[in-house]
C-alpha cells in the first residue's frame, strides 16, 4: 500500500470515530433530570401531575430526549421503595432530583448532598428539617411547599359549619410522614378552637385505614379530617368509600379526595405548584444554588364540596357554605 493510500484510509477511519465522540459527548451535555414519585404510574392523576411538570419545561424551552432527559421513578405507594429509587438515581449522576411529597425528599437527601434537589408538595419542609428556612434553604434542597400545617386549621372550620351539631371528630394521620407532626399539632388546636374532640387514629397503609374505621365507629365521631399524606392520597378511594358507608361528612387538603367521593376539600393548586417546579430545575441547571432559591408557597386555594357525597350520606350544606365553594360536584 503506498504511502498515500494508508493515508487516506486512516483518515477515513477517523471521521465516524470523530463523529462518534462528539455525538457522546454531546450526550453527556445534556441535563438529566430525575424524579420520584411516591405513587402508581398507572395513576391517572398521578400521570397528570407529571404531565403538569413536563408541561412546565416545555414552556421554558425544554425538549425531552434533544436538551434534557427524565428518568422518572415510581414508589407505587411503598416508602420502602424510596432508598433504591434515590440511589439509583444518585447512581446515574443526575444533574436535579425532583421529589414529591416530604419523605421522598428526606431519602434523596440523605443519598446525596451534591446533586440538587427540588422538592414538590412538601407539607412542612423547615420542620422535618429540609431546609433551615423558606427564605434562605441553606443547603441542596428548595422547591414548593403545600403549607398542610395551615390548611389542618381550615378543614375544621369548613366541618364545623357543614356540620354545626358535630362535637367529636377522628383525624387519620400517618406517622411515617416527617411532615404529618406538625400537621397533627394544628388539628389539635384546631379542634379545640372550635369546640371538638379530637380522635387521632394511625393509618400507614389501607389495613391500618380499616382498623381506624372500626375505631371510629366504636367510638361515634360524628366527621372525619383526613391529613395530606402521600399513602393516604393513594388510598383516597378506599377512605372516601369507608366514609360514606359510614355517613361520615369528612374534609381533607387532598384535592382528588373530592373527587373520589369526600365531601370537603380546601385544597392549594397541586397542578399549579408540579408545574412551578419545573422554574426551579430551570434555574439550577442554569446555574443557580438550591440554598439561595426561596421555597415557594401556594397563592391560590380552593373550596370543593361534593354534594353527591352529602346527598348521599343525608346531608344539607348550608347555602352560605355553597356560596363560597369554587367547585362543586354534582
Amino acid at each position: 500500500m503506498t504511502r498515500f493510500a494508508t493515508l487516506l484510509v486512516l483518515l477515513l477511519l477517523a471521521v465516524p470515530l470523530g463523529t462518534a465522540a462528539a455525538q457522546s459527548v454531546e450526550k453527556e451535555r445534556v441535563p438529566r433530570v430525575g424524579y420520584i414519585n411516591p405513587g402508581y404510574p398507572s395513576d391517572p392523576v398521578r400521570l397528570r401531575r407529571f404531565e403538569a411538570f413536563r408541561q412546565g419545561l416545555r414552556e421554558l424551552g425544554y425538549v425531552e430526549g434533544r436538551n434534557i432527559v427524565l428518568e422518572p421513578r415510581w414508589a407505587e405507594g411503598t416508602y420502602d421503595r424510596y432508598p433504591a429509587l434515590a440511589a439509583d438515581l444518585v447512581r446515574l449522576k443526575v444533574h436535579v432530583i425532583v421529589a414529591v411529597g416530604g419523605l421522598a425528599n428526606q431519602v434523596a437527601q440523605q443519598a446525596t448532598r451534591t446533586i440538587p434537589i427540588v422538592m414538590s408538595l412538601v407539607t412542612e419542609p423547615v420542620e422535618s428539617g429540609l431546609v433551615r428556612s423558606l427564605a434562605r434553604p441553606g443547603g441542596n434542597v428548595t422547591g414548593t411547599s403545600i403549607m398542610a400545617s395551615d390548611l389542618a386549621g381550615k378543614q375544621f372550620e369548613l366541618l364545623k359549619q357543614a356540620v354545626p351539631e358535630v362535637s367529636r371528630v377522628a383525624l387519620l394521620w400517618n406517622p411515617a410522614n416527617p411532615g404529618s407532626a406538625s400537621q397533627l399539632k394544628e388539628a389539635e388546636a384546631a379542634a379545640r378552637a372550635v369546640g371538638v374532640r379530637l380522635q387521632a387514629l394511625e393509618a400507614r397503609d389501607p389495613q391500618e385505614i380499616d382498623s381506624a374505621f372500626a375505631a371510629i365507629t366504636r367510638e361515634r365521631a360524628g366527621a372525619l379530617v383526613v391529613l395530606a399524606d402521600a399513602i393516604l392520597y393513594n388510598q383516597r378511594k378506599q377512605i372516601a368509600e369507608l366514609a360514606a358507608k359510614s355517613r361520615l361528612p369528612s374534609a381533607s387538603a387532598l384535592r382528588e379526595y373530592a373527587e373520589a367521593g369526600g365531601l370537603i376539600v380546601y385544597s392549594a393548586d397541586f397542578l399549579d405548584l408540579e408545574r412551578r417546579s419545573a422554574t426551579f430545575v430551570d434555574k439550577i441547571l442554569k446555574g443557580a444554588k438550591p440554598a439561595d432559591l426561596p421555597v415557594e408557597q401556594p397563592t391560590k386555594f380552593d373550596l370543593i364540596i361534593n354534594l353527591k357525597t352529602a346527598k348521599a350520606i343525608g346531608r344539607t350544606i348550608p347555602p352560605s357554605l355553597l356560596l363560597r365553594a369554587d367547585q362543586i360536584i354534582e
